[in-house]
C-alpha cells in the first residue's frame, strides 16, 4: 500500500517503487527495450555518479531539452537523487525561448541531445548559453563515473572535462543546497510562451508528487495496465505521470515521436491499456482508427487492449468525446491542469458519459477549488466565475516575484485565468479563458462556447473562434474551421448559424465572419490552437 506522506521527494518514490515491484517492467520503448523499476533506479545512480563527476550536486541548475526517451526519464531521476534543480526546456523551443530559459532561471549546465530529428542541438546550445552555461551532449548516453574518477558517456562539449574550472555546485546562488527541505525549489517550468513572454513557475518534489498522486487515484490504474508516454516528457504532465507509474506500479510504453499509425502499432505489441496526452491526440487516434477499418471488417480495433484514452491540455468537445469512444471502444477521462499545477480535476473511468463529455471531472485529491466572482468573492454552486485553486500540488512561486503578487488573493487561492463553475455533484465546467472572451458591442462571448456548438456541424472538423478588431461592434466573432471532408463543399456562413441558431445560441454571439482553412496552426507540447496566429492571419 503506496503512503504519500511518508515520501517527500521523487527519488524516495522512485527507491520504493523499485523495492516494491522489483524485477516489473516499468518501460517499453518502441524498439523492444525493455527496462524494471528496479533498473530505472540503478541507471540512474550510474548517472548520477557521473553527474556529480561533472561538478553536478544539490542546488546545481541544471536546464535539460531531450527528447521522451528512457534516457531521459532517467537523467530527471539521477537529478533529482543529487538534489539539483532541474529546468526541462521542451525540445521544440528554439534559439529565442532557450535563451530566455536559461538566463531567466539563471542555469549552471544545460544538457542536449546533440541531434534529433536533422537539428543541431549542441549548436544552438553553443549560441544562446552564455559565459556561464556549460554544455553536456548526451549524444553518446549518460554519463557515468568512470574507474578512474572520470566521468564516462555524456561529453562535456565546453572541454572542461570536470568541474575543476568552473564553479562549485550550486555556487552562484548561495550555497551547494545541501539538506534541502521538502518545501524548497527543485523544479522550475516554463509556460508555453506563445502569446507572451514565457513565466518561470517553480515547483518543489512535494508538489509533483501531490500532483502524480492525484492522477492516479482518479484513473485506477493497477501494475496489469500498460500506459503510454508520447507526449513531451520535458512537460509538467511528463514527471507527473511517472510519478503516477511510481505511486500505481504501472509500466509505459515511450516514444520520442508521436506518429499515430506508427504508435498505434507499437501499442498493439505491448498491449497498451491507457493512451493519450490530449485533444489533439484522441483526434489523432480517431483519424487513424477510421483508416484503420477501412482495409475491411477483420481489421478490428485499432489497439484491442485500448480500455482509456486520458489527457487534457484543451477543450475536449462533447462530439470528439463521443466519436472516438464509439470508434475507439474505450472510455475517454479528461482532466484539467497547467503549469502552475499539473492536476486540477480528473474525470475517472467511473463517472457517467454525461459527466465525463461535459466536464473536467472533480478536483483532484488534496485539490481545493473555488470559483471567484469578479468582486473576488466565492461564487455559489452552479454560477459561473474564475476558477481559483489550493493545494500542495500548486506552484511554490514565480521566478519574477511581480507575477506572483498578482497571481494570489489574500486567502492564497492562485487565480488560473480559466473560467468555470461547480456543479452540484462536484463535476468542473470549464467555459473558457477570461482572455479568450469576445467582447462584442459591451456582451462577453466565450470562444469555447461557440466552439462547441460548431463542432456538432457534421461538416466541421475542428473549429477556433476568434474576436477580430471591429470598428463598430469592438470586436466582431470569427469562426476558423476545418471540413471532415475536404474535398465536399464547405459550409456558408448563414449554413453554420442556422445550425448555431438550432442549437439554441443567442444572436449576439454568432460569427459574422467564417474562414475555411487545411488545418489549424497548432504549437506547445500539447498541439494547442494558436489564437494570436489566426487573429494575425484573419485580421488584417
Amino acid at each position: 500500500m503506496f503512503e504519500s506522506a511518508r515520501i517527500q521527494t521523487l527519488w524516495e518514490l522512485v527507491d520504493y517503487r523499485a523495492r516494491a515491484s522489483y524485477g516489473a517492467p516499468m518501460f517499453f520503448d518502441g524498439d523492444g527495450r525493455r527496462v524494471t523499476f528496479d533498473e530505472v533506479r540503478d541507471e540512474a545512480l550510474r548517472a548520477a555518479a557521473g553527474f556529480r563527476e561533472l561538478g553536478i550536486g544539490a542546488g546545481t541548475r541544471v536546464a535539460w531539452q531531450l527528447p521522451t526517451r528512457i534516457e531521459t526519464v532517467i537523467a530527471s531521476l539521477a537529478l533529482a537523487r543529487l538534489g539539483a534543480v532541474q529546468i526541462p526546456v521542451i525540445p521544440l523551443h528554439r534559439e529565442r525561448e532557450v535563451g530566455f530559459i536559461l538566463a531567466d532561471s539563471a542555469a549552471e549546465y544545460l544538457l542536449v541531445p546533440g541531434r534529433w530529428r536533422g537539428f543541431d542541438y549542441t549548436a544552438m546550445a553553443h549560441e544562446v548559453a552564455g559565459d556561464g552555461v556549460r554544455v553536456i551532449s548526451t549524444a553518446d548516453g549518460l554519463p557515468a563515473a568512470g574507474p578512474r574518477g572520470g566521468p564516462t558517456g555524456a561529453r562535456d562539449t565546453d572541454g572542461e572535462g570536470t568541474a575543476a574550472g568552473g564553479p562549485a555546485p550550486g555556487e552562484r546562488h548561495g550555497g551547494t543546497g545541501e539538506g534541502r527541505g521538502a518545501d524548497a525549489t527543485a523544479w522550475i517550468y516554463y509556460t508555453s510562451g506563445t502569446t507572451a513572454v514565457p513565466k518561470g513557475v517553480e515547483h518543489t518534489d512535494a508538489g509533483l508528487i501531490a500532483g502524480g498522486v492525484g492522477l492516479a487515484t482518479a484513473l485506477g490504474m493497477g501494475a496489469h495496465d500498460i500506459g503510454s508516454i508520447a507526449f513531451p516528457y520535458a512537460h509538467i504532465a511528463g514527471p507527473d505521470y511517472v510519478i503516477a507509474m511510481l505511486v500505481s506500479g504501472f509500466p509505459a510504453v515511450v516514444l520520442d515521436t508521436f506518429r499515430p499509425a506508427e504508435a498505434a502499432a507499437v501499442y498493439r505489441r505491448h498491449g497498451v491499456t491507457m493512451a493519450g496526452g490530449s485533444t489533439a491526440f484522441y483526434q489523432a487516434f480517431l483519424d487513424e482508427s477510421r483508416r484503420h477499418r477501412r482495409a475491411g471488417p477483420a481489421a478490428g480495433r485499432l489497439i484491442p487492449s485500448l480500455r482509456l484514452l486520458s489527457g487534457g491540455g484543451a477543450p475536449l468537445p462533447p462530439e470528439l468525446y463521443a466519436a472516438a469512444g464509439r470508434e475507439l471502444e474505450c472510455a475517454i477521462v479528461h482532466g484539467y491542469g497547467m503549469t502552475e499545477s499539473p492536476m486540477i480535476a480528473m474525470g475517472t473511468p467511473y463517472d457517467s458519459d454525461e459527466q465525463l463529455s461535459r466536464t473536467v471531472g472533480r478536483p483532484v485529491a488534496g485539490a481545493r477549488v473555488r470559483i471567484a466572482r469578479p468582486d473576488g468573492s466565492e461564487a455559489a454552486t452552479g454560477e459561473p466565475g474564475e476558477v481559483t485553486l489550493k493545494g500542495t500540488m500548486l506552484f511554490r512561486r514565480y521566478t519574477d516575484p511581480a507575477l506572483t503578487a498578482e497571481a494570489f488573493d489574500a486567502d492564497g487561492y492562485f487565480h488560473t485565468g480559466d473560467l468555470g463553475r461547480l456543479r452540484p455533484d462536484g463535476h468542473l465546467v470549464l467555459t473558457g479563458r477570461l482572455k479568450d472572451i469576445i467582447i462584442r458591442k459591451g456582451e462577453n462571448i466565450s470562444a469555447q462556447e461557440v466552439e462547441e456548438l460548431l463542432h456538432t456541424h457534421p461538416a466541421v472538423a475542428e473549429a477556433a473562434v476568434i474576436g477580430l478588431p471591429d470598428r463598430e461592434r469592438g470586436e466582431r466573432v470569427c469562426a476558423v474551421v476545418t471540413l471532415t471532408d475536404p474535398a465536399a463543399p464547405a459550409p456558408t456562413l448563414a449554413t453554420l448559424t442556422a445550425h448555431l441558431r438550432a442549437a439554441g445560441l443567442m444572436t449576439q454571439k454568432l460569427p459574422e465572419q467564417l474562414e475555411v482553412t487545411d488545418a489549424l496552426p497548432r504549437g506547445g507540447p500539447l498541439h494547442k490552437v494558436l489564437k494570436a496566429a489566426l487573429r494575425e492571419r484573419y485580421g488584417r
